[in-house]
């Protein structure tokens, strides 16, 4: 049988290691049967036999022998005195087994065969590596720098598969070489002129997400959750944490000794700053803490619309913006509520309050952790809410807040 040199075609099945061999032979199978249809009308009667390793195929066509004249289906049937000449031993009844050569079916049928499976198994290549890196979304791979260009880098992965790392996905203060090995995680896989092309990013919270589940055992294991991580790459992250174990400070796993698991990504990150905080329900609480490292005075929440306003001491409200008011951006991303931040009046910062511990002789102890719990822990902080509000937000009864704001009342009215 003349050869059509499959041996490129079969090759690039190799080279693609996840297409697999029954799914090669059923794709060489299917276009030279598809070929076989257009020639006869049928492939009913016709075998495909593929050798993948020296790269070359048969096709044999299967006949009944008949008696002549009695030939009623060409495609099955074959008159006994053709079946003689080519084997003279053959009898009424058999069946003959013929090898076809390729090339009667002419030079323009066997060119688009040709090419028909060159595009058949760039489909699979593609459709393998769309399912590879469709299933790996959100995780964490290093690749090797390929090529860098103005807007985006070239990388290479284990397998040679081309990733697309954008400009508008890398940290600002990012610096890449040929030839080294860097991380990202993988964000999307798009398809550019119907060519799968796989995108990463260093800027995604995902990004970090991963890069502290590495560092902190306890998130892998599940004992520690994260609950929300906002950041403006290459400047500042926040990130909430909740443990699901009252004996461990999910912060300080974090953070690890001396900063030990935390310095490694900040590296990773180009000195980004990264916050990590005990997440709550409390939004007061919650707020207070997202605006980390400021301290605030005290705060009016309207919790309808989502606002909140913030008084701080006249040091503490640079630190609460930030540099190019990142700090409080990514409070607000953090919190969903909108923050407005104010510098305290001179009458304001000056304004009687007592702490609450003063009134342990007048107030059970265990009143007082309650008040703590939600974030109040000064007399005024708890006239400032109403009854309902203190009854909503603590596991205390009506009459007892009642007796509470009635103590602390007195002692304001007192002083005055």
């Amino acid at each position: 049988m003349a050869s059509i040199n499959l041996i490129e075609a079969f090759q690039d099945f190799k080279d693609a290691e996840n297409i697999d061999r029954p799914t090669m032979m059923k794709v060489v199978e299917d276009v030279f049967k598809t070929l076989l249809r257009k020639k006869f009308g049928s492939d009913d009667n016709f075998d495909v036999i593929v050798n993948a390793e020296k790269g070359d195929l048969e096709i044999i066509r299967r006949r009944m022998i008949v008696e002549d004249g009695e030939v009623m289906d060409p495609l099955a049937e074959v008159a006994y005195s053709e079946a003689v000449k080519i084997e003279p031993d053959f009898e009424v009844g058999e069946e003959l087994y013929q090898e076809m050569d390729i090339l009667d079916f002419g030079r323009r049928a066997i060119l688009a065969a040709k090419q028909t499976l060159a595009s058949r198994i760039s489909d699979l290549k593609k459709n393998v590596l769309i399912k590879k890196y469709g299933d790996r979304i959100g995780e964490i791979i290093s690749a090797e720098v390929y090529q860098v260009w103005k807007k985006e880098v070239l990388l290479l992965d284990e397998e040679g598969n081309e990733l697309i790392l954008p400009k508008s996905e890398q940290i600002p203060q990012d610096y890449f070489k040929k030839g080294e090995n860097i991380r990202a995680v993988v964000a999307r896989v798009d398809l550019k002129n119907n060519t799968p092309v796989i995108i990463l990013s260093r800027t995604s919270p995902l990004f970090l997400a991963k890069l502290l589940e590495i560092e902190v055992p306890e998130i892998f294991d599940g004992l520690i959750a994260i609950k929300k991580i906002v950041r403006d790459p290459g400047e500042r992250a926040k990130v909430a944490v909740e443990s699901y174990d009252d004996r461990i400070d999910p912060v300080g796993a974090c953070v690890g000794m001396k900063g030990s698991r935390i310095h490694g990504i900040v590296r990773e990150l180009k000195n980004e700053n990264i916050d990590v905080i005990n997440y709550t329900t409390n939004i007061q609480l919650l707020i207070q803490r997202s605006l980390t490292p400021a301290k605030i005075s005290f705060m009016e929440l309207d919790n309808e619309k989502k606002h909140a306003q913030i008084y701080l001491k006249a040091d503490q409200v640079s630190l609460a913006i930030g540099r190019r008011g990142v700090n409080i951006k990514l409070a607000c991303e953090l919190t969903g509520y909108e923050l407005d931040v104010y510098r305290e009046d001179e009458e304001v910062v000056d304004e009687f309050d007592i702490d609450l511990d003063e009134f342990s002789d007048e107030i059970e102890p265990w009143v007082i952790d309650e008040f703590k719990r939600i974030g109040c822990d000064t007399a005024r902080s708890i006239l400032n809410l109403t009854a309902e509000e203190l009854e909503r937000r603590t596991d205390l009864e009506k009459e007892t807040i009642e007796d509470v704001r009635r103590i602390l009342q007195e002692e304001f009215d007192s002083e005055q």
